[in-house]
């Protein structure tokens, strides 16, 4: 599913072993009869440029489709930025509006493979120590 935010901003969030996962926070302005709303994304996990937006792939599937002259808080999404600073402290910030988001996209794709790679020398390392083992 795509979703076309009106504006959007994208968070980095230090979890408890202090990696960073980025997330869109994204608004949308509900108009004359309508109301605001925003979303925040399940975590970037890939990052395609466009002629005039970013495109974030999340670990749900959903992409965001953000216009590029659209990075900014509005009403519709500054407040819940506010109570998440207020209930996250010193673990949140917003990303700067010139970060090279292709640039992020690249170190989450290494990191991605680099713990793989992990996973499977562990895996096999296990594997190897189980077949070399005399049977009980």
């Amino acid at each position: 599913m795509s979703e076309y935010p009106d504006n959007w901003v994208v968070l980095e969030i230090l979890t408890q072993d202090h990696k960073p996962i980025y997330k869109v926070l994204a608004g949308w302005s509900g108009g004359y009869l309508g109301s605001d709303c925003w979303k925040l994304n399940s975590g970037i996990v890939e990052v395609r440029e466009l002629d005039n937006s970013w495109v974030f792939i999340g670990h749900s599937g959903n992409q965001y489709v953000c216009d590029k002259d659209q990075y900014k808080l509005r009403m519709n999404n500054a407040g819940i930025y506010e109570d998440l600073l207020a209930a996250y402290p010193n673990t949140i910030r917003m990303m700067p509006e010139d970060t090279d988001w292709k640039k992020v996209s690249a170190l989450m794709l290494a990191e991605d493979k680099a713990n793989n790679l992990e996973f499977k020398k562990l895996w096999n390392d296990k594997l190897n120590q189980l077949l070399s083992s005399p049977p009980a």
